[in-house]
């Protein structure tokens, strides 16, 4: 295991020509237990949406550095993680949707993620708003949230369990890069 992290620890960052890959999965969750396996051996990788095509029900996919097809196929089978296809970008039709807008409001900032909206009052770092989504527990998400200082907050995906959370997730993600 550190023999793998040590060679791969050099091939962390990948930039935005490199050639690229999704791994499309049935289901969101089968996604985040996906990313969270590959970040955890030192990947980088990141959650996008898929190509209108490509969609399967999940509405993510994992995109990675194709020149690490090999190591990152066989963890995820390593792992129970599989996924059902592995594709190469090779065209335009085929570039994954960015999940994140930013959008200044003055005073405010919102950082939008796939469906959830998650504002700042700039100033103060304080979570004013939280919407979107469709989820159970969104309403549950903004209650634990909203009121709060951004950097004093649990991460929205341990709060909840949905694609919700998970989307919310990235946007605090952001808004926490914005912020610092």
């Amino acid at each position: 295991m550190k023999i793998r992290r040590l060679f791969s620890k050099g091939l962390e960052k990948y930039k935005e020509g490199d050639f690229r890959g999704l791994l499309v999965y049935p289901s969101t969750s089968d996604v985040i237990l996906a990313e969270k396996i590959l970040k955890g051996e030192g990947y980088k990788v990141r959650v996008v949406g898929p190509p209108p095509h490509l969609r399967t029900g999940c509405d993510l996919v994992i995109e990675f550095p194709l020149t690490l097809q090999l190591g990152i196929e066989r963890i995820l089978k390593e792992k129970g993680r599989a996924p059902l296809k592995v594709i190469p970008i090779s065209d335009e039709i085929l570039e994954p949707i960015d999940l994140c807008q930013k959008k200044d409001f003055g005073d405010y900032l919102m950082i939008r993620a796939a469906n959830m909206k998650l504002v700042i009052d700039k100033r103060t770092k304080q979570i004013v708003n939280i919407s979107g989504g469709g989820c159970p527990d969104v309403p549950y998400l903004a209650e634990m949230l909203i009121g709060k200082n951004l950097k004093e907050t649990p991460s929205p995906k341990d709060l909840g369990h949905t694609i919700c959370a998970y989307a919310l997730h990235i946007a605090y993600e952001e808004m926490l890069k914005e912020v610092d």
